[in-house]
Order: C-alpha cells, then structure tokens, then sequence
C-alpha cells in the first residue's frame, strides 16, 4: 500500500525558518532565526530567491533547500530587453547614494527613484564627499529641486577622518549621525554608482564588513570582489538594523513601468495629471494637458524644471518604444 503524501501544511510545519542574507547565481546563504548561516539552494529553477527573502528551507547534511519563499512586502529590481536584475525583497527604504565627484547622472538618480516609487519603498538619497567644498556645492545645488519635491537629501562625507561645512546649518561633523539617525530600526538597500563611496560608507558603518563579504564570497564561490553578489549586514546586535549592498550598475533599466503611470511615480509631475482634459494624456502634446503648462520656460516661470521634464519625455519614449 502507498503511504499517504504530506499535506502542504504538513511539510510546511516540518521547514526551517530563515533569512536570505546573501545571494549569488543559485546559490544563498540563508540565517536562521538564532543569527546561524547556512548555505542554501532554491528547489527548482522557477525559485527565483533574492536577498531579504523570508524562507522556509530544508537542511540536508551541512547545507540546505529553499522549499519556500513567503510572500513579499516589496521587490526592488531593474529591467532592461535582455534581463531582469532582482537587488533585494521586503524593503524599508532605498538609499541613493551619489557624489560631489565624479559628477553624478541626473538620469540615472531619477530612474532608481521611480523604480522605489513604483514599490512604493521610501527613498533617500545622499550625496557623498561633502569635504570636496566647490564641487559639493554645485552637486548640492543640482539636488536643490528633488528636495523641493519632497525627497530627504543628506549630505555626508564618509571618508574616515573627513570634515565638512556642512549645508544648512548642519552641525555633525560629516554628517555620519544624521544618516545613521535615518537607518535605525530599518532594512535599507544601499544603491549607487562606482565611485561614489559605497564601500568606504558601509565600512564606516560596520566594522569588519570588508571580512564578512570575503567569508561570503568565498563561501559561494563567487570571487573576492563585493560586486559580484548582494550581501546583508546587521549594524546592531539586536538585529533590528539591515543594510544590504548590491552590486554597483551603469544602467537602470525600467522596461516594467508602465509608461502611462510614469507620471504618477514623478512627484514634481504627478500633481498637474488631475488638471490634464483627457485620462490618457501622455503630457507630450495633447491640447488641455495639465502638465505642459507647468514646464519651467525660458522666462523661468513653472513648477517643474525643464531638465526633470525632459528626463520625463527621454523616459516615456524609452518605455513606449519597447512596447513596439
């Protein structure tokens, strides 16, 4: 006689819990409520598991099987025509982290915004080298209309040993405390381009990180450099307080927004939608638009800046294109 098969309750109830920390190809490590890592492997190839994943997994000798992943709060990823790249799952925020130098792309920072609007993760963005004095200016200058917007903007100088006069009044030195102040009791995804001070940030953050990425690395095969997979940090003992660094990118691919929500995701542009005569105005060119006249001129009267309503434009053809 057959014996009865498990009912899916069953099996559930017989998994281990645990935390994806780390991930790198089909390979993870995932750590268990009590702090113990244990590398996994995803049951099958359609378990697409990222870091921040809650699982329930099935230890096998010295390692184990990712039979489960709970359902998600977020999903943070890119999308270009050739791949999706997924960074980290159940979010509290997305930190954008940028330079005085080198010069950062506007583009680039607007596309990772609208990536964490979508999901409707909180962003935050800083800006780096705040001790480089004529070049932090121009860059904190530049920012001037995303803090307009609504978006916190820090400004940090993270190098150690590193002083600056920081904007605003601001009195902390480098500005490490205000930002730590911001990441207190959340999971924060720290995202940024090469040279912008990741590395130097999260060391300053977590000591020892730089030998908890090798262990890592070396543990799943995957290189002694940190941009080859995306790991998890505890910055306090009682491990209420996450960063995740993920490799650095390029290019932001955003071929899963829908382009007629594009606006919704732009605060600066959102506001004037309601004002447009037709539901599906792309706010290009339609008569009655909203948004058009809210454009800054060449008279410098408007409520959106000409560059943001081009990045607006640049993008709505990207994604328009791509759905040809």
């Amino acid at each position: 006689m057959n014996k009865p098969r498990p009912s899916s309750r069953s099996l559930d109830t017989s998994l281990n819990e645990g935390l994806v920390v780390a991930s790198h190809g089909r390979h993870c490590v995932v750590e268990t409520p009590v702090g113990d890592r244990v590398i996994c492997h995803p049951r099958g190839k359609k378990l697409a598991v990222v870091v921040g994943d809650r699982v329930r997994w099935q230890p096998s000798q010295d390692e184990g099987t990712i039979e489960k992943i709970s359902p998600r709060r977020n999903l943070f990823f890119r999308q270009d025509e050739v791949r999706t790249k997924s960074f980290a799952a159940n979010l509290d925020q997305v930190l954008i982290l940028v330079a005085a130098e080198p010069e950062f792309s506007e583009h680039q920072l607007a596309r990772a915004l609208i990536a964490a609007e979508a999901e409707h993760i909180d962003p935050l963005i800083v800006l780096n080298k705040a001790d480089l004095t004529a070049p932090f200016a121009s860059a904190w200058k530049r920012l001037a209309s995303y803090r307009d917007m609504g978006y916190t903007v820090l400004p940090l100088a993270a190098k150690a040993g590193s002083h600056a006069a920081l904007p605003e009044g601001r009195s902390d030195g480098n500005g490490l405390s205000s930002l730590v102040e911001r990441l207190q009791d959340r999971t924060t995804l720290i995202l940024g381009p090469s040279g912008a001070g990741k590395s130097t940030l999260i060391n300053r953050l977590i000591p020892g990180a730089s030998a908890q990425t090798r262990e890592i690395s070396q543990a799943l095969n995957s290189g002694k450099h940190t941009t080859t997979s995306t790991s998890w940090y505890w910055v306090d003992t009682s491990r209420r307080t996450a960063l995740i660094d993920s490799p650095g990118f390029q290019e932001f691919g955003l071929r899963h927004i829908d382009p007629m929500q594009l606006a919704a995701y732009m605060p600066d542009i959102k506001p004037h939608v309601a004002n447009c005569r037709f539901y599906n105005c792309t706010h290009t060119h339609e008569p009655g638009c909203g948004v058009l006249p809210a454009v800054e001129s060449d008279s410098g009267a408007g409520t959106i800046s000409a560059a943001r309503y081009k990045i607006y434009t640049t993008l709505f053809d990207e994604l328009t294109a791509n759905q040809g």
